[in-house]
């Protein structure tokens, strides 16, 4: 066709040039070019770069050859992948001339023969995969054609350096189609991102909240401790201000006047004991003699003065209990004016039960 025609004037420009010189006796031969020297129309030899000398009309030369790299424009065609899609894609070939004789004389044409070799080979790999592997394994494609290419190439002279798919065209449909999933594809990643982020995010508020509870409970173990430290070191304090106050008491009640002021501490908190006996509840039992405070002074060191005589040998009891009766006048008037001033201070709700028992709780 004249298409083809056209096509075939093209690329020959790569390769030969039709327009070979004349033979004037004298050729120059530029760097990296081969040109063909027949005699009488059989192939001599192959002239080298530089200055070369022929006889006019017995010898020619029919063919001239670039040995540089060349890159050829392989044209769009149609091709059906293994899925049975119709997809439009062309190339482009780097070839080199690496024996000018083959060249001339393997193949009538060799431009047209490797531009067609290339087409059939691209078209035959793409029948071997999947639509979405076409575009995945566009270096796999192009190693495989060069593969090819050179194995049939071999007996022209020609080497191909490499191949380079150009453009990939599937149908419209077919396009829509990508275009739909490639969107959906997008869609899902970012859910898929999302969800990990709040993923990461919960496991993090409750590593957060894991380590708050740690460290709450971790400060009130330390809250409890520090407090019992507190509450025994008090304790110990408090024990040590009792010994010591009652080493200091033993050491006044020995000395001279100790018995006295003994016996007033004694009224004194017995005093103070019965004022606030009825703060706390609305029936309180009271022994007979409320009013004596003597009496129960006397009382309370009988039993001081019994401790005592038991605690030094047991002999002293009732000797103690009898002295303990025995009260200076004017040291009992005290005590009967201390304990009618604090028995004006008790309730109302009070008055005359101590009639009530015997000081045991037992009725009169």
């Amino acid at each position: 066709t004249p298409l083809l025609r056209q096509q075939r004037r093209f690329i020959s420009n790569y390769f030969s040039r039709r327009d070979t010189p004349w033979n004037t006796g004298l050729v120059v031969v530029p760097q990296q070019a081969a040109y063909i020297v027949e005699r009488f129309g059989k192939f001599q030899k192959i002239m080298e770069p530089g200055l070369n000398f022929l006889i006019p009309l017995m010898h020619r030369i029919p063919y001239v050859y670039s040995l540089k790299e060349e890159a050829l424009s392989v044209p769009s065609q149609t091709a059906i992948t293994r899925d049975n899609v119709t997809l439009s894609i062309d190339g482009v070939l780097y070839v080199k001339v690496v024996d000018p004789y083959k060249a001339a004389y393997g193949v009538e044409d060799p431009h047209f023969a490797i531009t067609q070799l290339a087409q059939t080979t691209m078209r035959s790999e793409i029948g071997k995969i999947s639509l979405d592997n076409t575009f995945k394994e566009r270096e796999t494609l192009n190693v495989n054609i060069v593969k090819a290419i050179n194995a049939a190439a071999l007996e022209w002279g020609i080497s191909c350096m490499r191949y380079e798919i150009r453009d990939i065209s599937p149908p419209k449909a077919v396009r829509a189609a990508m275009e739909l999933e490639a969107e959906a594809e997008r869609r899902k990643r970012a859910l898929v991102l999302d969800s990990e982020g709040e993923q990461e995010a919960e496991v993090n508020l409750a590593r957060g909240r894991k380590m708050a509870a740690v460290l709450a409970s971790e400060a009130a173990m330390q809250e409890h401790t520090n407090i019992g430290l507190g509450e025994a070191a008090a304790i110990e304090a408090k024990a040590t201000a009792n010994a010591a106050a009652i080493r200091v008491l033993a050491a006044a009640v020995v000395s001279q006047g100790g018995q006295t002021a003994m016996r007033l501490r004694v009224a004194e908190q017995y005093v103070a004991a019965f004022s606030g006996i009825a703060k706390e509840g609305n029936t309180v039992v009271v022994p007979a003699n409320v009013g004596d405070a003597g009496a129960m002074v006397a009382q309370a060191m009988g039993i001081f003065k019994a401790m005592d005589g038991r605690g030094g040998g047991g002999g002293g009891g009732a000797a103690g209990a009898g002295a303990a009766e025995e009260l200076p006048a004017d040291d009992m008037r005290s005590w009967r004016l201390a304990a009618e001033e604090r028995a004006q201070l008790r309730p109302e709700g009070l008055e005359g039960e101590g009639e009530l028992d015997d000081g045991f709780g037992h009725p009169k």
